[in-house]
């Protein structure tokens, strides 16, 4: 029985949580879940579903059309420099002024500390640095 119940909740904790992620979360918490509870029941599942949900949530990279063309864009002409490191999935400090991608509005990149890097231009989270 009581099984059974935390097994329940666990679906719910999970279905709300996923109804608020991005797509490969959801299907890595699906995934997780599903492979749980074929291994493990419904405490299966649960465990399965928040692990699963953890590694899709990893960044998707951008298309390689974007990185290309942040690849062969000109770089401006007074460099960047910010003490902070560049890490992908953190943002970019508010200083660094991001430049949209063209052809993909998803997609912006800046040139700091001679590093080119792919941001999230909304949240300004550095998807990929293009070594």
């Amino acid at each position: 029985m009581n099984i059974k119940v935390v097994g329940i909740a666990a679906g719910i904790l999970l279905a709300s949580t996923a109804a608020s992620a991005q797509s490969s979360t959801v299907t890595g918490a699906a995934g997780g879940a599903a492979a749980g509870a074929a291994v493990g029941g419904p405490v299966g599942a649960a465990v399965g579903g928040i692990a699963g949900g953890v590694a899709g949530s990893v960044i998707d990279p951008p298309p390689q059309k974007v990185v290309t063309y942040v690849q062969q864009a000109s770089a401006p002409t007074k460099r960047v420099v910010v003490k902070e490191k560049v890490v992908v999935g953190q943002p970019l400090p508010e200083t660094v002024v991001v430049t949209p991608v063209p052809d993909d509005p998803k997609y912006a990149y800046a040139i700091v500390n001679d590093e080119r890097v792919i941001v999230e231009p909304s949240s300004r989270k550095v998807i990929q640095v293009i070594q």
